[in-house]
């Protein structure tokens, strides 16, 4: 099976771009998903602040995974 590129490491700086319909879709289900994090906030705030940090640190695992290695650049 052919390992294609989800996310493509960005021209400037630190971190990925979307660069095939499925890093689309990721990022798409990754900001409904923080979206009703945010909506649905509550008295509970540390659980709502786990929650937004967990999606995070899945967002930037499946970047890792399935893009470029990332590297700071200058242009």
């Amino acid at each position: 099976m052919e390992n294609k590129l989800w996310f493509r490491a960005k021209r400037y700086g630190w971190g990925w771009c979307p660069c095939s319909w499925q890093g689309w879709v990721v990022l798409l289900i990754w900001v409904v998903v923080f979206v009703f994090a945010i909506v649905k906030f509550d008295h509970e705030w540390l659980k709502n602040v786990v929650v937004i940090i967990v999606i995070m640190v899945c967002l930037i695992w499946i970047c890792y995974k399935k893009g470029e290695k990332p590297r700071w650049r200058w242009g």
